[in-house]
């Protein structure tokens, strides 16, 4: 994972140095720039794969060729295989493949591409920018008078004075000569579902080990762990993982309460990880640790989200946790969108679920995909999402509605097929793998706390006043006008507030509400 910026129709290096700048936390391992006629193009890197050897920009043509990669591509190997009879490749990078694919089949090389990027390519006088399928590595872009101007951040595009910044579209690529093209969309649910238990979840566990081993990608000397939170996503991510690294780092947060008892998820994240043999560590904040955090979270996530705040906090901790490990990890983002694990969705009509599973997914590049990524480069800290997987999303389209909300004997278990997949696998214990669905907060023990801080610290007035003043920003609570407050002095931008997603899930009360006893109460699945 890396930071890119670059500019096209004037040699603005001056400018591009200053973005690179901003984003070193995204690449603290090494940086480049190279100027090509009147364009400039800037890479701050995150070593991972060929950490000796692949500096970028990464050129070829005696200069006139070139990218500037920020991701992984999954499938490097094969599609390096392929063209390296016709193509002399100067790195072991995965990044370079990408070029000379280009060179030989044009911006269609883009949907050859297995995995998270974001990139630009030059080649003479042609020019290519590329986002991956689902948007899990961020892009922007805007102009400057008639230069063209983008980078992986929104701190970075402001200081090129870009007035109106756009998010660059997942699944898109750009060329001057087509403008923007549309390579990818999540699947329409088909008409004949996976309706039979057996089946689905041999697919859905075969798809899965398959997404999660191509992500343990990385040189050898680059250590890769796992979030284990004692949820059924990150818990299973961990144990495929187990399978394949001896003594995988963990990781899990919480709090403790005054009675000294700590969050659920400290204790199931101990549970999972004793059964899958981890090296496991934990982090325990307290409520002062959490409103400290608070400022820093909202200004590198570059968003003022009430739902996607409350994560990042907890999501904060455990990354800084980690990055104190190692250099890569696993997390569960898209399990929830894909199996309907969300509680709100267990309320749907059957026929309307996986529609609301295929809009969460188009909706996951700018909320939590996008506190995935800042606050893991925060810690230089590159994050990796089996779930999200194209495969795996794919599948989930697939698979009848049914068996994602199981309804039976007035029960309704959030995505029972995916724990039917893997019961009697031995790759976790029972009450993890059955253990009643928690969002990030609740499992932490932290839920309630920017609300409650919100309205210690917000009058009535000010919130009406902010609201009033700011309606484009959808401020629907008085939590997420004090976040805007805290958003807009790092971030004054008026245009951005377009590419700010806003996520509706955490108006449900069963999301918001404290949750305990989901391991050693009375709030637990029975497995059916």
């Amino acid at each position: 994972m890396c930071g890119i910026a670059g500019c096209l129709g004037r040699r603005d290096e001056q400018t591009i140095n200053r973005m690179l700048d901003a984003m070193t936390h995204r690449g603290p391992n090494d940086r480049g720039i190279h100027i090509h006629g009147d364009h400039v193009f800037g890479h701050t890197r995150l070593s991972i794969v060929d950490v000796a050897g692949g500096h970028q920009p990464i050129l070829t043509k005696g200069g006139a060729a070139g990218i500037i990669c920020n991701g992984e591509i999954y499938n490097f190997r094969k599609l390096r295989e392929q063209l390296s009879p016709k193509y002399h490749f100067t790195t072991h990078s995965d990044s370079e493949v990408a070029l000379h694919l280009y060179r030989e089949k044009g911006p269609d090389a883009v949907r050859e591409l297995d995995g998270m990027f974001a990139f630009a390519i030059f080649d003479e006088d042609r020019f290519l920018l590329a986002r991956d399928p689902i948007g899990i590595k961020p892009l922007y872009y805007g102009y400057v008078d008639d230069t063209f101007y983008f980078a992986s951040e929104l701190g970075a595009m402001s200081l090129a004075g870009v007035e109106v910044v756009h998010e660059f579209p997942a699944g898109h690529y750009y060329t001057p000569e087509t403008g923007l093209v549309e390579y990818y969309r999540v699947p329409e649910v088909p008409e004949q579902l996976i309706a039979e238990p057996d089946e689905a979840a041999d697919l859905i566990r075969g798809a899965l080990i398959a997404a999660v081993k191509k992500r343990l990608l990385a040189d050898r000397e680059i250590h890769v762990g796992s979030f284990c939170s004692g949820g059924l996503d990150s818990s299973l991510i961990a144990a495929i993982a187990a399978e394949d690294i001896p003594h995988l780092h963990t990781f899990a947060v919480g709090m403790q309460n005054d009675a000294g008892d700590i969050s659920d998820d400290l204790k199931a994240g101990r549970l999972a990880a004793r059964h899958i043999n981890s090296t496991h560590h934990e982090l325990i904040f307290t409520e002062q640790d959490y409103y400290e955090a608070l400022p820093q979270v909202i200004k590198k996530l570059e968003s003022y989200d009430p739902s996607l705040v409350r994560c990042a906090v907890p999501c904060y901790f455990t990354c800084k946790l980690a990055a104190e490990h190692v250099t890569v990890v696993l997390t569960g983002e898209g399990a929830d969108e894909g199996f309907a694990g969300y509680h709100y969705m267990k309320h749907l009509p059957p026929d309307q679920l996986n529609q609301e599973c295929r809009r969460n997914f188009s909706t996951l590049h700018n909320i939590n995909l996008q506190r995935a990524d800042r606050i893991g480069m925060l810690f230089s800290l590159e994050l990796r999402v089996p779930f999200l997987d194209v495969a795996m999303i794919d599948l989930a389209m697939k698979v009848a509605p049914e068996l994602k909300v199981k309804r039976e004997n007035g029960a309704l278990i959030e995505k029972w097929i995916l724990r039917r997949a893997f019961a009697d696998t031995g790759y976790l214990p029972e009450d993890i793998l059955w253990r009643y669905k928690v969002q990030y907060t609740q499992g932490a023990g932290c839920e309630d706390l920017g609300e409650k801080l919100a309205n210690q610290e917000m009058s009535d007035a000010e919130y009406v006043r902010i609201r009033q003043e700011n309606p484009e920003a959808q401020l629907n609570s008085k939590e997420a006008a004090y976040y805007f407050k805290i958003f807009q002095r790092y971030h004054p931008q008026r245009s951005i507030l377009n590419s700010i997603g806003i996520w509706k899930g955490f108006d449900f009360a069963e999301e918001r509400q404290k949750i305990q006893g989901t391991m050693d109460g009375l709030l637990k699945h029975q497995r059916l």
